[in-house]
């Protein structure tokens, strides 16, 4: 009878081969999956299923971590990447994986952007802030000829997948001339090339209906809360094909109207799948 009834939960199919078909769907399908039975618990917990969820890189990513990732199973690796690790040195960048899919995702710090004046105390700040991934953010102390980029190599991110590329960011309470006139972004990999207007502060709805009728050519973003307390605002959506198309560039600027601009922080530049 005890033989019987292990058969009728797992429904007679070996848990190596239902281990198999788990990991030929998704990490969010394998966990729910795990609450059909005992049989399929065990075979959704398995490294088997987990070790495919992984990039096919993690080992590397690992080597480059700035704190080592402890881990006993490949289930918890992969939920332990799923809260951002520092690599390469924590001066350039943090990782995280994507947790329904597993998709890579970089966030690229301050300190390795292109930010114009950066490097002048009058124009741009460097300070420390608790909440933030890096050692340092950028904080605009004024200026009126807004430009800032960065860019990141495509073979860093997960193959055949389309990426939203956003900044993350705060806004101090003196906090001035951040839009509208609205900001351009842009993103572009190989000979692909998106455009937005995007305002990094609340506007009037009436100034934004007198600024689509003028600029009338773009598509309009707008900022959302993240969990983490920051802010972010997409700056184009881009797709990966097999990551040999070079870096992809990301950019935001204001060189039209020069009006005065204070009171944004800058944490940092963010590529993540686009769910």
């Amino acid at each position: 009878m005890a033989g019987r009834g292990e058969e009728s939960e797992g429904g007679g199919v070996p848990e190596d081969c239902i281990s198999h078909v788990l990991s030929l769907t998704t990490p969010r399908d394998s966990c729910r999956a795990a609450l059909v039975s005992a049989a399929f618990r065990s075979a959704a917990s398995s490294d088997a299923v987990w070790e495919r969820f992984l990039p096919s890189d993690y080992q590397s990513i690992l080597s480059r971590a700035v704190e080592p990732v402890e881990y006993s199973s490949k289930r918890e690796l992969y939920f332990r990447l799923c809260d951002s690790i520092l690599v390469d040195g924590g001066r350039l960048q943090c990782f995280q994986l994507e947790r329904s899919t597993g998709g890579k995702c970089y966030m690229i710090c301050p300190r390795s952007m292109r930010i114009i004046w950066g490097d002048e105390p009058r124009y741009w700040s460097w300070i420390s802030l608790p909440e933030s991934r890096f050692a340092e953010v950028a904080r605009l102390q004024f200026v009126c000829w807004f430009d800032i980029g960065g860019r990141i190599d495509c073979r860093l991110l997960s193959p055949r997948t389309t990426y939203a590329a956003y900044l993350v960011f705060k806004l101090d309470s003196w906090s001035s001339g951040l839009g509208p006139p609205p900001h351009l972004a842009s993103v572009k990999l190989g000979a692909y090339a998106s455009e937005f207007n995007i305002c990094l502060e609340d506007h009037d709805d009436r100034d934004e209906e007198e600024e689509e009728e003028e600029e009338g050519r773009r598509q309009r973003q707008r900022r959302r809360l993240r969990d983490d307390g920051w802010m972010e605002i997409e700056l184009g959506v881009f797709y990966n094909d097999e990551g040999d198309d070079g870096d992809v560039e990301m950019s935001l600027m204001e060189v039209k109207a020069l009006n005065s601009k204070h009171g944004l922080i800058v944490q940092g530049l963010e590529v993540r799948p686009k769910i």
